[in-house]
Formats: structure tokens, sequence, C-alpha cells
């Protein structure tokens, strides 16, 4: 029976990607001696974020996702970041797949959260495999056997390569998804004020409010 092991070698950007895409190249090395027909391959990978250090900048900026940093004791816990799906061609020995992982900025998704707020340095991942693989048994007979929920392997993804993917897709903005009556409350709010875009109409918004905190200061 089929022995496999994989390891994530390196993970780029997908280029001419509709949406953005995170492309992991996964070696898959096999223990024994069939000859593999095809792999069908399921991956779950997990955000470990308490294999890293924060600094406080990423302490202010995840504060949303973990609260106060004197509870991360509590709160700093592994996210699942996706599960996704991939197959193999036939091989004897040794192959490697590509693993497309895609990727959203919108800011309610806890990974999105996760990524965005960090700095610099590399996040800890833990990619868990499981599936189906196909192969002969050395007599030209097909046979079928599980991948065993066992086998994992953690790569550290860069958080600049993150940051600079979505810098391709985004550049110099961000994605919000607003309620339906908050989007109609700001639409009104647009048109009453004569402002031109939406950007403008909230960082009108935030100037009101910034202004009204400062009264608020001065009468205390």
């Amino acid at each position: 029976m089929p022995d496999l092991d994989f390891r994530v070698e390196s993970v780029a950007a997908a280029p001419f990607a509709a949406t953005p895409l995170l492309a992991f190249r996964i070696a898959v090395t096999n223990a024994g001696s069939e000859p593999i027909t095809s792999i069908n391959l399921r991956c779950q990978i997990q955000i470990e974020a308490p294999r890293r250090r924060y600094s406080r900048g990423d302490q202010e900026r995840l504060l949303d996702l973990y609260g106060e940093p004197a509870r991360w004791g509590q709160t700093l816990r592994n996210l699942l970041w996706t599960n996704v799906t991939a197959t193999a061609p036939p091989f004897t020995g040794q192959t490697t797949l590509e693993l497309q992982v895609p990727c959203t900025f919108d800011f309610n998704v806890a990974a999105t959260k996760y990524f965005h707020g960090l700095e610099a340095g590399d996040i800890p991942l833990c990619f868990l495999f499981s599936g189906t693989v196909f192969y002969d048994a050395g007599d030209g007979t097909p046979q079928v056997a599980p991948i065993s929920w066992s086998k994992e392997t953690r790569f550290q993804l860069p958080a600049e390569t993150w940051q600079q993917m979505m810098d391709i897709y985004y550049p110099n903005s961000a994605w919000l998804c607003l309620r339906r009556d908050v989007f109609e409350r700001l639409h009104e709010y647009k048109v009453r004020n004569g402002i031109p875009t939406f950007e403008a109409a909230l960082g009108s918004i935030l100037d009101e409010c910034e202004s009204a905190e400062c009264e608020r200061a001065v009468e205390r």
C-alpha cells in the first residue's frame, strides 16, 4: 500500500487569476514502490497563531480579533483558514502538485483580519491532508486506498507574500462589505451632502466624529 508524505516547497501569487489566489507547490513522495495512478487530495489549512511573536503594532491591529493582549493567553488560538482540493497525475516515487488557495479581502473573515493585522514576519501554517490514492498493485489490478489522516506538514508563509498579492488586486484600496440598510444610509448621506464618492463620504463622517470627540475632550 502506498505511504505518502507531503512537503510545501514554495508559495507565490498565482499569475493571471481572476481573483486573488496563492499557489502552494507541494512535493508528494511515496515511500513504497507502487506506481501511483492518481491522487484525489483534500487539504485543510490552519493558521497556527500561537506559534509566532507579535509586535505592539500587531497587537493593536489584532485587537478586533483577539481582544486586549492581556487576554491572549485565552483568546489566541489556531484559526481554520480554508479547505481545498487538488489532484496529482500518475507518478512513481515522487511528484509535485499545485495547491491553489483562494484568498479574500473581506474583513468579515477572521483569516483576512489576521493576515492584514501583521506588519511583517512569517505566518505559521499547518496543512492537514486526507483523500484517496489510486495505484497499481503490480499485477495490473487497480487499487484504491485512503490517505492517512495523520499526514500533515508545516510551512512559514511570509506575511509580505499575502500583502503583495492583495496590493496587486486591490492597489491602495480595501474591500468593505456593508449591510444593505447601512449602505442605504451612507448613500443618502452622500447624496444629501453632494459628496461625489463613497470614499469621500466615509472620510467626511470620520472627520465629523473626530471633531465631535475633540469638542467633548475640550468640554471635559
